[in-house]
């Protein structure tokens, strides 16, 4: 089943931290410090074996979804150390990150590969969230559209056409992640502008405009806010400042 998304969308990336014993400590931390929003979403994408501690931790709290990392685009088969989208979906998981920048440049995946994981989560009844992003490199050589339109591109020719109702975006400049060096809500309302006129190309100007696209680098307490209010970002995706449960209290409550 497909699960209804409301903006903002505050999502919080653990990446390889955090054991099942930590997931417990941190919602126990966080849902004190939280208040349920019934006009946002929040989310959480902890490592696949902590899933089950996160979903017990917040099992009186449904206004907090939970995914997964990764997912294998084939349904079942000889992909040892793989999990598929319906083994995900079978685990109770909601929603999957798909083409994170570190997915990309460090394990090599590509942007055909990225499109078959969002065509498999989708058709698992999964949400996923598909991200695109540049380097500092392609950055500086004007290459701005033209990676996050072929980044973005190879995800819409690989789902179904009626899936804009199901598919959320997320734009994460690489030379933002991890570095400390935030985009500014400019640089943020130009790469979400590319990416929203592409989605309106495909769906027309209303569905693309009730598509997610969430921001993600290096986002914290202080520009949380400022990052928000950013022309056509509709939510945040947080790698470091999640790990923290005050810290990412206050984001979500941005």
């Amino acid at each position: 089943m497909s699960h209804r998304i409301r903006k903002p969308v505050l999502a919080g990336n653990w990446k390889m931290n955090k054991g099942p014993g930590d997931a417990t400590a941190f919602f126990a931390a966080f849902l004190n410090a939280y208040r349920r929003d019934e006009n946002r979403t929040v989310m959480f994408f902890p490592p696949a074996l902590s899933l089950a501690a996160a979903q017990a931790a917040i099992a009186e709290r449904g206004d907090i979804m939970l995914g997964v990392q990764n997912i294998h685009w084939e349904e079942n088969g000889a992909f040892t150390g793989e999990i598929s989208a319906a083994i995900a979906a079978q685990a109770n998981a909601t929603c999957v990150l798909a083409g994170h920048s570190e997915r990309r440049h460090i394990f090599g995946e590509t942007d055909e590969e990225v499109g078959r994981k969002c065509a498999a989560a989708l058709a698992a009844g999964l949400t996923p969230i598909a991200c695109a992003g540049e380097t500092l490199e392609q950055r500086e050589a004007g290459q701005l559209s033209e990676i996050l339109l072929r980044q973005l591109d190879a995800v819409m020719d690989a789902i179904p056409d009626d899936a804009d109702d199901r598919l959320v975006v997320a734009y994460e400049p690489v030379w933002a992640i991890g570095t400390g060096v935030n985009a500014t809500p400019a640089d943020a309302a130009e790469a979400h502008g590319v990416l929203r006129a592409r989605l309106a190309e495909r769906y027309g100007r209303r569905q693309a405009g009730a598509i997610p696209i969430l921001y993600g680098g290096s986002v914290k307490p202080g520009n949380a806010a400022d990052l928000l209010a950013a022309d056509g970002v509709d939510g945040l995706l947080v790698g470091g400042a999640s790990l923290e449960p005050l810290a990412f209290a206050k984001i979500a409550s941005a």
